[in-house]
């Protein structure tokens, strides 16, 4: 009798214990930029990631059990900002996964906290492939595009239309030498030549006049920019002033609304690749987006808010996998090879440099006034499966570049 009690108690304690633990708050650190010189992208990254997060839970914010809270915390693009932040929320929160950032060297610095306290970070859309690449840790997860995407989704119109010698303007950061790198990388492969060194810019500048000298008398058949920010509208500004575009064509890709609505008139007719705009997916997922983006923020998603929805997604559907754990050698197994639809259509995530496979859009601007930033004619919709960017992980891991060759086979057949 004595041990059927002791029996009864024991396992009446266990599925107490087990309840507790099921109800225990899952926390998020959410790492962005509300208050430095990529804001517009880090309040993007926000909206996106909590309505990502309501989507995926439908609206209980629980998954697993698990009440979800997310903490955010504004790094301005500063990397030893964000490198405390993230071991505060680690150490002192119980924060047991981080997102973010929007720029691509704290992203960098990010991943060496979530490596030296274990935990899975999930990139934001800062778009530097060495955070998939040279920079790779198996606790870092990107379910954003990369700059190989962009180039590979515009390497045939380049071709076709542009000419075969091109020239570089690039920010002088992680972002820009790396989106200078894939895009010689990519365009080379479609026949384009590079004749002169990227030309690099401080990414403090405020008189571009010295470089944009240098691509005019480039005379290359375009110019590629690489640049983000709100400073991207000073540059374009003295883009027009200086008629660049009459002796070099100037290409870019199409950026963030209110960035493009105040672009000169001239660049109506541009052609160029672009990563989300909130009028180009028709599906059910995208439609739910827009339609409560509107009402809680009064305004329409823009260009990185698909980013962090589809980022909250995953995370979701990974952490109810686990049955709520959030160890990486419980959401590691869950996160690689996750297939899901998300705003832009079908998301792919390769097991081996955990780069997801995304679709991207080709696009025409066709006018800078409309009043719900209808900018755009949308020329070409890329598939995920269509947009293959190198895996370019060091070589003492090219045994997992090859898990992405199986994976590829997997699918083709």
């Amino acid at each position: 009798m004595l041990k059927k009690i002791f029996v009864t108690v024991t396992a009446v304690l266990a599925l107490g214990v087990s309840m507790v633990m099921a109800q225990e708050p899952l926390r998020i650190g959410l790492l962005t930029d509300t208050s430095g010189p990529l804001t517009i992208y880090g309040v993007e990254l926000q909206n996106g990631f909590e309505l990502g997060i309501e989507y995926a839970t439908d609206g209980t914010m629980e998954v697993a059990g698990r009440p979800v809270e997310v903490l955010v915390r504004d790094n301005a693009s500063d990397p030893d900002t964000a490198a405390s932040q993230a071991r505060e929320l680690i150490e002192r929160e119980g924060v047991e996964i981080l997102v973010g950032t929007v720029s691509s060297g704290v992203t960098v610095q990010l991943q060496n906290i979530a490596a030296d306290f274990d935990v899975i970070l999930l990139a934001g859309p800062s778009a530097s492939p060495a955070i998939t690449g040279e920079n790779f840790n198996v606790n870092t997860f990107r379910f954003c595009r990369n700059s190989f995407h962009d180039f590979l989704a515009f390497a045939s119109y380049a071709q076709e239309n542009l000419g075969t010698n091109f020239v570089q303007l690039a920010a002088d950061t992680q972002f820009g030498s790396d989106s200078a790198n894939a895009a010689q990388n990519v365009l080379s492969g479609a026949g384009i030549d590079f004749p002169q060194e990227t030309i690099f810019v401080p990414e403090d500048t405020t008189d571009f006049t010295p470089f944009l000298r240098q691509v005019i008398d480039s005379e290359a058949d375009a110019a590629i920019i690489s640049w983000a920010g709100d400073s991207t509208v000073t540059l374009f500004q003295q883009i027009d002033e200086l008629n660049v575009g009459e002796t070099v064509p100037v290409v870019a890709a199409f950026n963030s609304n209110e960035i493009i609505a105040a672009q000169d008139p001239s660049t109506i007719g541009t052609v160029s690749w672009m990563i989300y705009h909130y009028s180009f997916p028709d599906n059910e997922i995208n439609d739910w987006l827009v339609e409560n983006h509107i009402e809680r923020y009064d305004d329409v998603p823009d260009l990185f808010t698909e980013c962090g929805f589809a980022s909250a997604q995953a995370l979701i559907a990974a952490v109810e996998a686990s049955g709520g754990e959030t160890f990486p050698e419980d959401l590691i197994p869950a996160l690689e090879g996750l297939e899901f639809e998300g705003p832009k259509g079908t998301y792919i995530m390769r097991p081996g440099d955990h780069q997801a496979l995304v679709p991207m859009y080709i696009a025409e601007l066709a006018n800078l006034d409309d009043p719900d930033f209808l900018f755009y004619n949308l020329l070409e919709t890329v598939p995920a499966i269509d947009i293959i960017p190198p895996c370019t992980l060091p070589e003492e891991f090219a045994d997992r570049c090859a898990m992405n060759d199986e994976m590829m086979e997997m699918m083709g057949e």
